[in-house]
């Protein structure tokens, strides 16, 4: 690669799954030259169709970027592709910014900052709320914290990707603003799922049902799209059940920490649990109804034997 392009291709992405393939896809299309990387060749091909350049190696993006944004499914995959704990962590992190947009835990994160500090390197937290569809139309929320300095580079750099952009100020509270995102969103279809099941069990039009609630002041975005999946039993991913019970543990797991009690999260926990081990884990999180249903199943049982 010659200096020229060294100098134009600023940023790098690595992890073009569920979510990072559209955002990067974004970021390609609102002409921000990105050079990506993601442990499955696809998933790349279709970045490089779109205008990216593909990168032979994480190492290669990080060599090549001066920001370079993670996209990682969890702390485990991160540390390998940072190679941290080597001396290639502080080769690929020395004057440039590391933006996480991924979910983990705070504490992971304080951790992280604190080493891409050492190695002379910035860090951003940049988590987002909202699932496949809100990415793929660039109406994500993202969460930032970091100095101001870094923070500040990074935001016109994120903007395509966003509705709105809210800066949260030091690490690690944007990923504590996301998680207190998330319980709300968990508990909130749970609800909506276990409120379906009811109407759905008692004889109800669910068409019906959808169309109250739409008309009423519990209507969201989220609970017209949720419940049109219940309806039409379409479980096709936005969010997977996999997915949200890592994100309710990553919850759970910082309410405990922080001594706050959290009851309706710790039923949701089991709920997904459940849904997980009845082997739904890949589908959506609206898919938590297969458990809700196994538990009438067993209560009809029950209640059978008596």
């Amino acid at each position: 690669m010659t200096g020229t392009e060294q100098t134009t291709l600023q940023m790098g992405f690595i992890g073009l799954g569920h979510m990072g393939e559209p955002m990067a896809l974004n970021l390609v299309r609102a002409g921000l030259p990105l050079l990506v990387w993601n442990r499955t060749p696809a998933k790349a091909q279709i970045l490089e169709t779109a205008g990216a350049t593909v990168a032979d190696s994480p190492a290669d993006v990080f060599r090549q970027s001066s920001v370079i944004v993670l996209m990682l499914a969890d702390e485990a995959s991160m540390d390998q592709i940072l190679e941290r704990g080597t001396p290639a962590f502080a080769e690929h992190l020395k004057g440039r910014i590391l933006v996480h947009m991924g979910t983990t835990s705070p504490e992971y994160s304080r951790g992280l900052e604190a080493d891409v500090k050492a190695a002379g390197g910035q860090y951003v937290e940049a988590p987002v709320s909202g699932s496949r569809v809100p990415a793929e139309k660039a109406q994500l929320v993202t969460m930032l914290a970091g100095t101001p300095e870094a923070v500040g580079t990074v935001k016109p750099l994120l903007k395509p990707l966003c509705r709105e952009m809210v800066d949260c100020g030091p690490v690690p509270n944007a990923l504590l603003m996301k998680l207190s995102v998330n319980l709300f969103l968990i508990t909130l279809v749970t609800g909506l799922t276990e409120a379906y099941h009811f109407a759905q069990q008692q004889g109800l039009d669910t068409e019906l049902f959808t169309q109250v609630l739409a008309a009423g002041p519990m209507s969201s975005d989220v609970s017209k799209i949720k419940a049109s999946k219940l309806v039409k039993q379409d479980f096709s991913v936005q969010a997977s059940i996999a997915d949200v019970f890592k994100n309710n543990r990553l919850v759970a797991e910082a309410a405990r920490k922080a001594g706050i009690a959290s009851p309706l999260l710790d039923v949701c926990h089991a709920l997904y649990g459940e849904t997980l081990q009845l082997g739904f884990g890949g589908l959506d999180m609206a898919a938590v109804v297969k458990a809700i249903e196994n538990r009438t199943e067993h209560v009809n049982a029950v209640s059978n034997v008596d």
